[in-house]
Formats: C-alpha cells, structure tokens, sequence
C-alpha cells in the first residue's frame, strides 16, 4: 500500500469520528441508528423493546413503523424462493404487541417475527416480489418513541441488470442455500465518451471512445464469468451518455462498485502510463452541498439513510459519514487495481489519484476512474489498439476487483459463500 493512500484513509478516519461523535451529541444516539458505522460495538448493553407496530400503503411504498425504546443496530437480509426480506434487530425484543393486518400491498404478503439468537428480534417480510427495504430509524418527537421505519417500495429490486435499454434481457443469478438464496455483487462499467463524444483522438486517428468500450465490453464478459459477480454496462454501444445520468445508470440498479474506463491525453506526445483514480474531497464536498440543496425533493437513500426529515446539521453529518466510508473504499479499491495494472503496464503515477470527476460522486457506491494507457503517446496508441492489451487492462481490472471482495464481501451475497 502506498503512503499517500494510507494518509488519505488516516485522514478520512479522523473525519468520520469527529462526525460520530456529533451525531451521538445531536441525537443522542449513534450513526449506526441510520445504517452507518460506529467505531466500536454500538449501543452495547442497550436493551430495545419494541410498544407498537403500525402498517400501511402508501404511493410507492409500503411502510412499516415500529415504536422502539431506543436506538439499535440492524442487519438485513434478502432471499429468495419464496422472496423475503429479513430485518434482525440487534437486543430487542417484542412487547406484549398486536401485529397490524397486511395492507392492500402490491408487494408484501405479510409480516412474521421471531427471535434470533436469543435476544435479537427477527422480522420477517414475506413478499409477492423480491424489494430492497429502505431502512430509518428516526429520533423521538415531542416525547414520544424513537421509530424504526421500513419502507419496501413497490417497483422491487431486481438483482441483475446488463444495461439500462429496456430490450436488453436481464439476467438472474442466486446461490441456493437451505431455506434461501444470496444475491450476486453488482458491479457498474462506464466506458467513457461515446456518440457525439469520442474523447481524446491519436495520431492514427484512434478514439478514446472506441477503445475504452472495448476494454469495457471484455471486463463485462470477465465479471459475468464470475461466480457472484453481475455487470451492468452504463452503454454497450456508440451512445452518447451524460456524465450525471452514467451514475444514476449505476444508482438505479444498486451497483455495489462503479468502474469508469479512460485513455488519457496530453499535449507532449512522450507522456505515458496508465493511472486510477478516485475522488477528491473537494469533490467530495461540492457534491455533498448538492445534495443537500436537493434532500427535500429527494427521496433516495444514502448509505442507508435518508437525508429528508433532519435538520441541516444532521443531515449533513449523514451526508458527511456515507461518503468518507465511501472514499475509504474508493482508495482500497483503487489501489488494488492499481497493483494489477502495474503488473502489465508502465504506471503513469504509482499512487491513487484524486480529483473531482463527475462520474465519482456517488456518495455511497465506491467509484473509480481507470486510465488504461496515454492515447496521444504513439507508442502506446499502439498498444490501445491492440485487442491483446485492451484484455489485459480488464483482467487486471477484474484482479483488483476480486482482490477488494475477498476481503470487504457484504454479508449476504453469493460473492461471500464461495
């Protein structure tokens, strides 16, 4: 690991425990009551009780509420087979409670509760169609109970997605294990340009566009090859695609890594190299203010959490804590890939790269940007055209990829059984 990417994790470590702990003075709880990190075991001894459940439909959603004594940690789980969704709250356990009756919903069939390792409170959703519940827990209001809200939209959640054109098929992929299944890791490919757009130009007349979805159409053949792995391609063909909409493309089929592909430029012919990048926090912080200018007509997640409905001290901090995991992840992921690269290629800078590209901002889907060789360097124009390296580049690609999941595979999917 080099010094420069330790540093950059030392500092984005120091940032989020500064932000914890004013989360933990604001709210008097800790970030981990909206799906966030705690350092250390949170709210340890902490005993929940859950006094009233509390169900309806709603445009788009159906919407669990659950009155809790305190804030928890939660865990979840989707299956398949019949399709549930399983939420395990950490220490707490239900009341002498009457669960409502199922609402007129498009997508859950019922509600069933238990208990998990004897003192860790299991709900069980059993669905007409797999849905991805979004999950907050929200503070007391005029001396009330906190409550844990699960909304589970009516749209579902397909696991797997191979482009965004709707005459592309999809593509379902489950490991089957006892009573359910596992999901596949989503990984988004974003060759950049394309259209209108070809990017950086050779002497030979070579387009960035043209190179860069090569390398991504074999990195999408690579991952479909990989147990546990599914890619989705932000465009398959010679499509323009606006900057903002190729991370939405990623968003919108959960992407857990997004993955942009370049060949770099320079006006001297003997720069050479390749380089990765991911972002930086000035990047980080102008999208962060975006975002937040747009919390009230939003109704996405991030991280876990919903921005709307906090003041805009809390919701920055929110805000803040998603996107250090976030850049934290970005800079492991990168450097791995870095190190493959390395191996097959002359590296341009042996350390992550940061800046502000806009195709990074995604404040919860670790990003990098891949800058597989210079095009404006005869030499290794050359190299870009050949099919032989554009191959390399994905499996090194793909290397880095395998190299971050063997370590960081979320609990739950297929990636982590194998």
């Amino acid at each position: 690991m080099n010094n420069s990417s330790q540093s950059a994790r030392d500092a984005l470590a120091l940032l989020a425990a500064d932000r914890r702990r004013f989360l933990r003075m604001a709210l008097g709880t800790g970030a981990a009551a909206f799906g966030l990190p705690l350092a250390g075991p949170a709210l340890a001894g902490r005993a929940a009780e859950v006094s009233r459940v509390e169900a309806g439909r709603h445009e788009g959603f159906t919407r669990y509420v659950f009155a809790i004594s305190n804030p928890v940690d939660f865990d979840t789980l989707l299956l398949d087979n019949p399709a549930r969704a399983v939420i395990d709250i950490h220490s707490t356990r239900l009341k002498d409670v009457s669960l409502p009756s199922t609402p007129d919903s498009p997508v859950v069939k019922g509600l069933r509760v238990g208990v998990r390792n004897g003192h860790d409170l299991r709900l069980v959703f059993d669905l007409k169609k797999r849905a991805r519940p979004q999950i907050i827990i929200l503070p007391p209001t005029g001396g009330g109970s906190h409550r844990l809200v699960v909304d589970l939209p009516h749209g579902g959640g397909a696991d797997t997605v191979i482009a965004e054109r709707p005459d592309v098929p999809r593509q379902e992929s489950t490991l089957q294990s006892g009573s359910g299944a596992f999901r596949d890791l989503v990984v988004a490919i974003d060759p950049g340009h394309g259209g209108k757009d070809p990017g950086a130009i050779g002497r030979r007349g070579t387009r960035e566009k043209d190179i860069v979805l090569n390398i991504g159409l074999q990195l999408r053949d690579l991952i479909a090859a990989t147990p546990g792995l599914t890619p989705v391609m932000t465009r398959d063909d010679d499509r323009f695609i606006p900057l903002r909409q190729r991370t939405e493309i990623a968003r919108r089929h959960e992407a857990d890594l997004f993955i942009s592909v370049h060949a770099d430029a320079f006006r001297l012919a003997s720069a050479k190299g390749a380089s990765v990048y991911c972002l930086s926090q000035n990047g980080a912080s102008s999208e962060a203010a975006r975002w937040l200018a747009a919390k009230e007509n939003s109704a996405d997640f991030v991280g876990g959490a919903s921005l709307s409905g906090h003041d805009e001290d809390v919701a920055s901090v929110l805000l803040d804590l998603a996107q250090t995991k976030t850049l934290e992840s970005s800079l492991d992921f990168a450097d791995r890939v870095l190190q493959r690269i390395g191996n097959i290629a002359k590296l341009h800078k042996h350390d992550v790269q940061q800046a502000g590209f806009a195709v990074l901002k995604s404040p919860d889907i670790p990003s990098i940007l891949v800058e597989s060789a210079f095009i404006s360097n005869p030499q290794e124009e050359q190299r870009l055209r050949s099919s032989s390296y554009q191959r390399q580049i994905a499996q090194s690609i793909l290397e880095g990829v395998n190299s971050y999941y063997t370590a960081h595979a979320p609990q739950g999917t297929r990636y982590a059984m194998l």
